[in-house]
């Protein structure tokens, strides 16, 4: 019994929409809220959807519904669109309810039609200056091939009707890379916020200057592209992994649309026309939709008002085992340190590469990199060591999803300076986080890791909840030297005692984990399993936690995301909790904990319970030895667990259920910000 993966994510989505309606939270991030639902929703199709459709076209249907949980792909389109329908009147009506609120505090968002005589004219100059340099208009020609649509971008689909009473056909991209989404006009009595969509369409008559006309349409539509990277793992050529990324970015510009959004308010011999000139199908998806599509871009939406419209600043704590003036290598030498992003701050990574990077002592810097900040200053640190002698030894995984561009630029931005770049490995992501410093000291050659389950990007370590282990621990540090072996000769198979590494080991080490939780309980001996983790889809270690359930083991799983797994089941799942917490962090950090007769193991991994991270990823998870880190982790889930503001039922069909629990408030996320304060405060106290 397990729920389809696709559904379980939608519901995690639905979380998400729940943010952008709950009253209590500030109204410029319940805005920003649905901006990320949005986005969310976007990438669903351009990866998910796109995936199921290219299934429905094979011809194995045994093989495909073993894929999609025992679901027949037509169905599963089906049902995904009743879910994707439903809650996009839900974005309509709080989108409107959002506007209508921000109206009463004095924030208007104003149309074309509702602007001042000097409104007017400040945003046909605001038009005339900054936007229309980059306004391109493409005129349909039946004669001419329809032109190619970015489905990163929103477009005006323009009807003239011109003096002499011919109909001309036309599309506009909307340019939104300069100015953003909204501009900001001069405040009068109230401040004023206007989409550029609606600049441009204030503005068309400019834009159409060489065809005189009596009437103008203009309605915004989207697309949505299937994004996947047709990357022949077998090809036998000599083109490299790069090549192949490159040609595949290519090919994502032409890839099949699996989706248009548009105003529901275009004339339907209109839609028509587009959805054909476009080539979407019969089983492609077609949402209707109010005046303006691409909410995503609602994340970067401006607040104009007070400081009170936003979430409380919450800073980052300094650690208090890094003081600014000591050495980070001195320190970890000496003990294992856990940081934990955002409460404490991730500049502990950049300062430990800069140190690296200075040391005369350090001899070579081993790192992977998935994601990357646009202005990566992991990757300056890694360039100031190439330039001071050290060699640096970079594993950058060219096929992280969306960011492929992003990573080609870095990595010929380190070829240039000298620091040896490997594309991965053949058929596999690199998915792990690792950082390995080679030192001589005392004319010995020592190792210092760092193991964590986010990416090595100050950008989003401010706002994803993340582990990272620095560590001196020759046991640890010499498997993650041998995990770069690995990656530099993938076809030689490494053996790992300490460290739990995919693609091979992590499934078979779950499992004895999870056996060894199952054994005590049968032997009478408490037993108990907490995982905290983004998504769960794995059928096998669902069954094995089912049996874990069924044999007493007490199981919590603290799931942000997917997850296949149904709770409270009776002889099945009684013995198994699942929540879900959508606050204002992501909640990203991976922990698997499982209580062996009261002497803890505990892991911090890369990894997820998906197929792709246990079978198709090269992931790393690293033990806990330090008590005190262990404590301090087994706080941190404790905290989560008893969340009762911001937590909700997972597993179940009503995921958006908040759980009841009896007692004060506990929002974990601000709970967690005071704990880590607190252990600062208590250590400058001793």
């Amino acid at each position: 019994m397990y729920n389809n993966r696709d559904l379980s994510w939608l519901q995690f989505n639905s979380r998400v929409l729940q943010e952008a309606q709950d009253v209590k939270n500030p109204i410029i991030e319940r805005v920003r809220f649905l901006g990320i639902f949005s986005k969310n929703l976007d990438e669903f199709f351009r990866v998910r959807v796109a995936s199921i459709q290219r299934l429905s076209k094979l011809s194995d249907i045994k093989k495909i519904k073993k894929q999609l949980g025992n679901w027949e792909p037509e169905i599963l389109l089906n049902r995904i669109q009743e879910v994707i329908t439903r809650q996009n009147k839900e974005v309509e009506s709080t989108y409107s309810e959002l506007m209508s609120s921000l109206d009463k505090i004095g924030i208007k968002l104003i149309t074309e039609k509702e602007l001042t005589g000097g409104q007017k004219d400040f945003i046909r100059k605001f038009y005339i200056e900054k936007i229309s340099p980059s306004v391109f208009t493409m005129i349909l020609d039946p004669n001419l091939p329809f032109p190619e649509l970015n489905d990163e971008s929103i477009y005006l689909s323009i009807r003239l009707k011109s003096i002499k009473g011919d109909q001309i056909s036309s599309i506009i991209e909307i340019p939104t890379d300069l100015h953003g989404r909204f501009i900001v006009l001069p405040k009068y009595g109230k401040s004023y916020i206007m989409y550029i969509d609606d600049v441009l369409r204030c503005n068309l008559r400019y834009a159409y200057f060489i065809f005189p006309n009596e009437d103008i349409e203009a309605h915004s539509f989207k697309i949505s592209r299937d994004s996947e990277l047709d990357i022949d793992q077998h090809d036998i050529s000599k083109k490299t992994i790069l090549d192949r990324v490159r040609m595949g970015l290519e090919d994502r510009l032409e890839g099949d649309p699996v989706r248009i959004s548009f105003d529901r308010s275009m004339k339907s011999q209109n839609l028509k026309e587009l959805k054909n000139l476009i080539g979407l199908s019969g089983n492609d998806s077609m949402y209707p939709g109010g005046r303006y599509h691409n909410k995503k871009d609602l994340i970067d939406f401006p607040n104009i008002g007070g400081a009170d419209l936003e979430y409380d600043k919450l800073e980052p704590s300094l650690h208090p085992d890094l003081d600014l003036d000591r050495s980070i290598l001195n320190v970890i030498r000496d003990k294992d340190v856990l940081l934990f992003t955002p409460y404490h701050t991730f500049s502990y990574i950049i300062r430990l590469l800069r140190e690296a990077a200075m040391d005369s002592k350090v001899k070579r810097i081993y790192i992977t990199l998935y994601r990357l900040a646009n202005q990566s200053r992991v990757v300056s640190a890694l360039i100031n060591a190439a330039k001071n002698g050290k060699l640096v030894n970079v594993v950058i995984e060219l096929q992280a999803r969306f960011d492929e561009k992003k990573n080609i630029h870095y990595l010929e931005k380190m070829r240039k300076e000298g620091i040896l770049v490997q594309t991965g490995a053949e058929g596999v992501k690199v998915h792990s986080k690792l950082i390995c410093i080679e030192r001589v000291f005392e004319n010995k050659m020592e190792l210092f890791s760092v193991v964590g389950s986010g990416n090595f990007n100050e950008s989003s370590a401010k706002t994803y909840t993340d582990y990272f282990l620095m560590t001196s621990s020759k046991k640890i540090t010499r498997e993650v030297i041998r995990v770069f072996e690995f990656l530099a000769e993938p076809y030689r198979m490494k053996k790992f005692k300490q460290l739990i590494v995919s693609p091979r080991f992590t499934r078979d080490k779950i499992m004895d984990a999870v056996d060894q939780e199952i054994r005590n309980a049968k032997s009478g001996l408490k037993s108990e399993i907490w995982m905290k983790f983004n998504s769960l889809s794995s059928h096998a270690i669902a069954d094995k936690l089912y049996e874990a359930s069924c044999a007493g083991v007490k199981v919590r799983l603290i799931v942000r995301g997917i997850c296949c797994i149904i709770p409270g089941v009776r002889d099945l799942s009684e013995n198994i909790e699942i929540i879900s917490i959508v606050d204002r962090y992501l909640e990203h950090s991976r922990v698997y904990a499982f209580r062996n007769n009261g002497d803890w193991d505990m892991y911090i991994a890369s990894f997820d319970l998906m197929t792709r991270n246990l079978d198709l990823r090269i992931e790393v998870g690293v033990p806990v030895y330090d008590k005190n880190i262990k404590g301090q982790i087994k706080d941190h889930l404790d905290i989560l667990w008893k969340d009762n503001v911001k937590s909700r039922l997972n597993g179940i069909d009503d995921s958006k259920s908040y759980r009841q629990i009896p007692g004060p408030k506990i929002r974990s996320q601000i709970r967690l910000h005071k704990y880590v304060a607190d252990q600062l405060k208590n250590a400058l106290s001793k």
